[in-house]
């Protein structure tokens, strides 16, 4: 899943958000958004909409009407060799459940590939769920395979002491970019024996020994990358795991909109289980956000793990994820 902006508006107005909300701008200086009752287990896809409508007296505005534009501001703008790169932050003034928060979007769509806090490690997306991988690995280093800005490196490495996180970013850019903007540095300061990270191909990923488990969220141009369609890629990354490793993975969803409209995020998705589904047959497990639309998962490898044990070893503000992953049945 990518957490998604969809249509037109200047950057320069920093009027861009993302939440569990769908947003339209009012006037210059103000954004809308129309709240949607989401059950808890929903709150890891993000979709936000814009459209024009006309003005209104921003003075009648509340919580569920909008955020004025100057709570939100662009930090940085720039296109790299495979990017364009955007960071936003929301001020911590803003009434929005992402109030105080940093975004990372990097393509024309807008789908959005990290968030972090200033003050907490989880963020109600699907990075949770990543963080969520560990209690049910055996002892060894864990693999992201698309770093970003270190979205899901930073809540493992809090919640989990004993965790050696190697990361995978093609883009010097986006890693440049998390270490200013997203606190990456900082983390590689407090964690110098327990975060790696590697410019360069994610499929090339490997460590001495294997990996315990490996977090796949591989995207360009706003879709999931063609070679996650090949079930070659899903042995290859099975070889790169020890005995009792996982896999688990951002498959995206109807929810993630790709610069090329031939790549239908829903179709991608269903492409690449099918692709893990040959190799992994009745081991392969999915987790749904949302529903219709706005639908969301995430696959996870490897028999069923005992749900009691596992949820006992999760904050609890996690647990609820444990019940929600069912078998794929191929459909």
């Amino acid at each position: 899943m990518r957490l998604q902006l969809n249509g037109e508006i200047p950057l320069v107005l920093h009027p861009i958000q993302n939440s569990l909300h769908f947003f339209k701008p009012i006037s210059p200086n103000l954004i809308s958004f129309q709240q949607k009752q989401i059950k808890r287990s929903q709150f890891n896809r993000v979709r936000v909409q814009f459209h024009q409508t006309q003005s209104s007296n921003p003075k009648k505005r509340t919580q569920d009407d909008g955020i004025p534009s100057d709570d939100v501001k662009i930090l940085a703008k720039f296109k790299s060799r495979h990017n364009f790169i955007r960071v936003l932050e929301v001020s911590r003034r803003a009434e929005h459940p992402l109030a105080g928060s940093r975004l990372l979007l990097l393509d024309a769509p807008g789908n959005i590939h990290s968030i972090s806090f200033l003050f907490k490690s989880l963020t109600n997306t699907y990075f949770d769920v990543f963080a969520t991988l560990p209690p049910i690995l055996p002892s060894g280093p864990i693999g992201i395979l698309g770093f970003g800005a270190g979205s899901a490196a930073r809540s493992i490495l809090k919640l989990y002491p004993e965790v050696v996180v190697h990361g995978w970013e093609l883009d010097p850019s986006v890693v440049a970019v998390g270490r200013e903007f997203f606190g990456v540095s900082k983390l590689e300061k407090k964690y110098p024996d327990r975060l790696f990270i590697y410019i360069g191909n994610a499929l090339n990923a490997n460590v001495t020994g294997g990996f315990a488990g490996i977090l796949v969220d591989l995207f360009s141009e706003g879709s999931l990358i063609p070679e996650l369609e090949d079930p070659n890629t899903w042995r290859m990354l099975e070889r790169c795991l020890m005995k009792g490793g996982r896999v688990m993975v951002n498959v995206g969803g109807s929810c993630v909109e790709a610069e090329d409209i031939r790549r239908d995020g829903k179709v991608v998705m269903e492409q690449t289980l099918k692709a893990m589904h040959q190799v992994y047959g009745k081991k392969l497990w999915v987790l749904r956000l949302g529903n219709g639309e706005d639908d969301s998962s995430l696959a996870l490898t490897g028999d069923l793990p005992d749900i009691v044990a596992w949820k006992k070893l999760l904050p609890r503000s996690l647990r609820f994820y444990a019940d929600m992953w069912t078998l794929y049945n191929g459909a």
